[in-house]
């Protein structure tokens, strides 16, 4: 008994993805899922293995026009870390960043975009920077810029860990 407590196995992470034209589209921006299980013709569930890291958009309409923008990049929690719940995310995950609203959901996309123009994997960005963005946003100051020096420097650190 006492082994299972201290021997536990990591869980993967479940993300639920949908798409109902003119009214919900919850789809991965970025993130590499082990698996994908294809439920119906308007949802799947992607399966990310602990440690790895996915963004996450959720656009919701109603009869008068945009009712949700949502944006939240998620890390796969490793066996003991905490992590939040999350609709949608199953067993839960930790959250680098949270956006609410169409200007903060369309700054962060455009700061995702020039991650990607320089070459950099979004999926291998320092998770301190997606915090540093999160807290940005909060409070309302600039987002910052996110290097190859910058990426440099996180990789760096990793090697000598």
């Amino acid at each position: 008994m006492r082994a299972e407590l201290t021997a536990r196995r990591p869980v993967p992470m479940q993300v639920s993805l949908a798409f109902v034209e003119q009214r919900v589209n919850v789809w991965l921006r970025f993130g590499k899922p082990a698996r994908e299980i294809v439920l119906n013709r308007w949802r799947r569930v992607a399966v990310f293995e602990p440690g790895a890291v996915c963004c996450r958009v959720k656009w919701i309409a109603n009869d008068y026009g945009t009712a949700l923008w949502q944006l939240m990049v998620l890390e796969t929690p490793m066996p003991f870390d905490g992590a939040q719940r999350v609709a949608g995310v199953v067993p839960g995950a930790r959250i680098l960043l949270r956006a609410d609203g169409e200007l903060q959901v369309k700054a962060v996309l455009a700061v995702i975009d020039a991650i990607e123009q320089s070459g950099i994997d979004p999926c291998t960005v320092a998770v301190t920077y997606w915090r540093t963005v999160g807290n940005r946003l909060a409070a309302r100051q600039p987002l910052p810029e996110y290097t190859p020096e910058r990426h440099a420097a996180h990789i760096a650190r990793g090697a000598l860990q």
